[in-house]
């Protein structure tokens, strides 16, 4: 059985993983360090192309993931497997309804040219626009060191959560992307804005 890899859950887990691993998880090496990971703590061997899937890093527009892939990753977390994970979940936010109601947007979903709207406290406002290849360039800003022509790699965007903006790149740096240069925002109450902008 396959499941939509834009479901509030897949996008909890994929926090998880990322937070345990304490990878960045948007390039390929770093798939390929999860996989190591993997097989040394579950002795589970999964391809990083699979691993890829569930964060939108596939160029092949895959927009599911297997039931097994889940079960591994939700082991990795702590859980007994995916169903369990899902449980945890529920009891963690007292009521199953609210298990819906995160919103999040993936930049797989998203069209080249696309812009968005974040927000965060205390009146931080962003208009970004998405470059393709995850990576998105800040259009205009309101009360934040982010200055427009800033540019960032972001694989998922999730409302009510921190957003970590990857390979920061400021406007007036011409060369590659620093690995090592990461942007957060939203650290105590997440992002409190998230919109996709319609022209």
């Amino acid at each position: 059985m396959n499941f939509k890899t834009n479901l509030p859950e897949i996008a909890t887990l994929r926090s998880r993983v990322k937070e345990k691993s304490g990878l960045a998880l948007d390039t390929h090496f770093h798939f390929i360090q999860l996989v190591a990971e993997l097989e040394k703590e579950l002795r589970e061997h999964m391809s990083e192309t699979t691993l890829e899937r569930v964060w939108g890093y596939s160029t092949r527009g895959y927009d599911t993931v297997s039931r097994r892939t889940l079960d591994v990753l939700s082991r990795f977390v702590g859980a007994k497997n995916w169903d369990d994970f899902c449980n945890i979940l529920r009891k963690e936010i007292g009521c199953e309804s609210n298990l819906f109601t995160t919103k999040t947007i993936t930049s797989q979903s998203l069209k080249e040219g696309t812009r968005l709207l974040i927000g965060w406290q205390p009146d931080r406002l962003c208009e970004i626009r998405y470059l393709g290849n995850n990576r998105f360039v800040a259009v205009h800003t309101e009360n934040s060191s982010i200055k427009p022509g800033d540019k960032f790699s972001c694989l998922l965007f999730e409302k009510g959560r921190e957003l970590y903006m990857d390979l920061f790149q400021r406007a007036d740096d011409d060369g590659e992307p620093s690995p090592e240069a990461r942007y957060v925002v939203g650290q105590l109450n997440g992002l409190t804005t998230l919109e996709i902008l319609k022209d």
